[in-house]
């Protein structure tokens, strides 16, 4: 809890460095989105991409890096932490989800189901990571993927639909998809999840982990006794967590 306390005092030092930004495809569709930059540069950097959960779903930029969404963007921006590991961060804002449902998912509206499919919400965050790849120089065999509860579950649906794109990834109390686990195989992963979780239930976790073993990959798994939808607190102030991450590197 020590931890946590500090993390939330930490982040005001670094919230006005998020700068807001609109995306624009080629189909007119527009997404918001946050970019954190390093102040030290030196070379190609790593870039970070943050999928925010239910909680942020809008069009005010503001959402996906506040409240249940603060700790998974703002922990890598810290001084602390940039010291050692400069980084970008990009944090892309849905109103529409992340993955393909069979039905629109509303903020603070039920879940509707996930059906089979590459989701337009993923599809846009990732043409914001090629255009900060075009603008800045960013390592490609440095790219991470994280997201909490509604962006975790973003989080499997890109690696599952891009296998091979993103270094590591960090899903926290992920959602359920439709996706298959076995191109996720080949990717350093550590996944967290509370099992007193009422939102998402840990056995979605559970389940994903086992399956994800048996098709050869070697996830780490951290289950939080006690902690229920909140364990993006405990999980982006996991020591280990910060060197964990940037020790992954893509080999090709």
């Amino acid at each position: 809890m020590a931890l946590i306390t500090a993390m939330r005092s930490k982040a005001a030092a670094v919230r006005d460095r998020f700068e807001a930004r609109t995306y624009t495809g080629s189909d007119g569709r527009k997404m918001p989105y946050r970019l954190f930059q390093p102040t030290r540069r030196s070379g190609k950097l790593p870039l970070i991409l943050w999928l925010h959960g239910a909680a942020g779903l809008g069009d005010d930029n503001r959402k996906q890096i506040a409240g249940g969404n603060l700790f998974g963007s703002h922990v890598w921006a810290l001084a602390e932490h940039q010291e050692r590991f400069p980084c970008y961060v990009v944090a892309p804002q849905t109103s529409f989800g992340w993955i393909r449902y069979d039905a629109p998912r509303t903020p603070g509206g039920q879940r509707p189901k996930p059906i089979e499919g590459f989701g337009d919400g993923a599809r846009m965050a990732l043409e914001i990571v090629d255009a900060q790849r075009k603008e800045f120089a960013i390592d490609e065999r440095r790219l991470y993927v994280m997201g909490n509860s509604m962006g975790g579950g973003g989080t499997w649906h890109m690696l599952a639909h891009k296998p091979g794109l993103f270094a590591a990834a960090v899903p926290v109390a992920a959602g359920a998809t439709s996706d298959r686990v076995q191109p996720v195989a080949g990717t350093p992963l550590w996944n967290f999840h509370g099992d007193a979780d009422k939102t998402v239930d840990v056995a979605v976790s559970r389940d994903r982990i086992t399956a994800l073993r048996k098709a050869g990959g070697s996830p780490l798994y951290t289950e939080y006794p006690g902690v229920g939808h909140n364990a993006n607190e405990w999980a982006f102030t996991e020591p280990g967590l910060i060197e964990w991450l940037f020790r992954q590197q893509r080999r090709t």
